[in-house]
């Protein structure tokens, strides 16, 4: 795995923001050579499916005309292939969850334009907003509380979002550890929400249980993301990764990531073929004596909450 990955460790600041907020912001997680050679790839993409797949947001709600959601894109450009273990953002993915780790889940989506009229934009934003802990049914069918982390999302946004209105995903900080959510009547969001700003090649990572929504484009340009989902292993796909074709060219920490195992055991009770990711922080001293990470020891520290 890329040695660079050692430089951008989970911190304890990171660590607070993250355990406190529910959410963590990257800036310039991708340079310009990469941020543009990522957006050639999604252009590449939404060109090849919008007219293909009428239906592409499928899934999305009744959302604008041309709003794109696409899952099983990873094996569709290496651009993509490269940001599952890309080194500015990983490290505070296994900082978080572990090493026992792989992507269960990913979409690239493209929200188009949508013209509001004047006076009418409040009404538009409340019909379409969406807010919710993802992972569905796991919020039904887990009794505790409150819900378990389980997995963590990275969205990179590829084209401006530094102000409201650019189809900005909008969060509820804190909110990771409410098992409910209030919007008052009449209001587009609960209060407190706040939109995810910030200048193209800035990544969040968030977690699931933090209470969400999409919203609507009124800019001037379509807003692009690429989104990507780590679980533990244990956990099952949310979506079809068709990625086994590539495992003969991937080193073995990317296998790993994309699905990748010895065989059905070894993602409850792994040997080291089956996670070599543990291997490589041990060799890197990223790991102490019972194979915790430098995120979990922390975590084992804390008083329970």
């Amino acid at each position: 795995m890329d040695s660079r990955c050692l430089e951008h460790c989970l911190t304890e600041e990171e660590c607070r923001q993250f355990d406190g907020q529910g959410y963590l912001m990257v800036e310039d997680a991708l340079d310009a050579g990469d941020l543009d050679r990522v957006t050639r790839a999604v252009d590449a993409l939404y060109e090849r499916h919008r007219v293909k797949d009428a239906t592409a947001a499928a899934g999305m709600g009744s959302g604008p005309p041309g709003l794109f959601s696409q899952t099983d894109f990873i094996r569709e450009d290496d651009a993509f292939l490269e940001l599952v273990d890309w080194h500015r953002v990983f490290p505070k993915i296994w900082g978080i969850l572990g090493w026992n780790i792989y992507l269960y889940h990913a979409h690239c989506d493209v929200t188009p334009p949508v013209p509001v009229a004047a006076g009418a934009e409040d009404s538009r934003q409340r019909s379409y907003r969406a807010w919710h802990q993802d992972s569905m049914r796991v919020n039904e069918e887990i009794e505790i509380h409150p819900r378990p982390r389980l997995s963590v999302k990275v969205a990179y946004f590829l084209t401006d979002t530094t102000v409201p209105g650019c189809g900005n995903m909008w969060v509820y900080p804190g909110s990771q550890r409410m098992d409910e959510l209030h919007v008052p009547d009449g209001a587009v969001d609960p209060p407190g929400a706040v939109p995810v700003v910030g200048k193209p090649g800035t990544a969040i990572i968030f977690d699931r249980r933090i209470w969400h929504s999409r919203s609507l484009n009124t800019s001037a340009i379509a807003r692009k993301g690429v989104f990507f989902g780590y679980s533990y292993r244990w956990l099952q796909p949310k979506d079809d990764m068709n990625v086994r074709q590539l495992y003969t060219r991937l080193d073995p920490i990317r296998r790993q990531i994309l699905g990748d195992a010895l065989c059905a055991d070894g993602r409850y009770a792994p040997q080291d073929g089956d996670v070599p990711l543990r291997g490589w922080l041990r060799e890197h001293g990223r790991l102490d004596s019972a194979g915790m990470t430098l995120r979990e020891i922390a975590g084992a520290a804390r008083p329970p909450r």
